[in-house]
């Protein structure tokens, strides 16, 4: 693990569509607890959650990580502040539900989809 004062060179970001938790704190150098609370600090980072409450990262909340852990661990962020200047920077989008209701809808069918491959 890093240490997170020092400035390393983060591995580059395979080209997969998702990444488990372990493999995102690799990528990013930060340990998975660290993760699970910064998903609980900042509202922009929503990982897809099935089976078992597992988390799935993409890889735009990678780099999205990647931007937190910058601003905390580089530039001397608090959360609070960090949290603010994500929001600045990227505003949230107008309709959360919306995007919410979607990702809720694509889990769901697929997990349909697994059950009747198990057919």
């Amino acid at each position: 693990m890093l240490d997170p004062g020092e400035n390393h060179e983060l591995p580059t970001i395979p080209g997969k569509r998702y990444f488990t938790i372990g493999e995102v704190s690799e990528l990013c150098a930060v340990k998975p607890h660290v993760l699970r609370y910064w998903e609980q600090e900042f509202p922009q980072l929503k990982p897809v959650k099935r089976r078992g409450n597992r988390r799935y990262y993409q890889r735009h909340d990678v780099v999205l990580i990647r931007q937190i852990r910058s601003l905390l661990y580089v530039e001397g962020f608090t959360i609070s502040g960090a949290r603010n200047k994500l929001e600045l920077d990227n505003p949230a989008p107008l309709d959360v539900n919306r995007q919410q209701a979607i990702k809720t809808l694509i889990n769901e069918l697929e997990d349909v989809l697994d059950m009747l491959k198990k057919l």
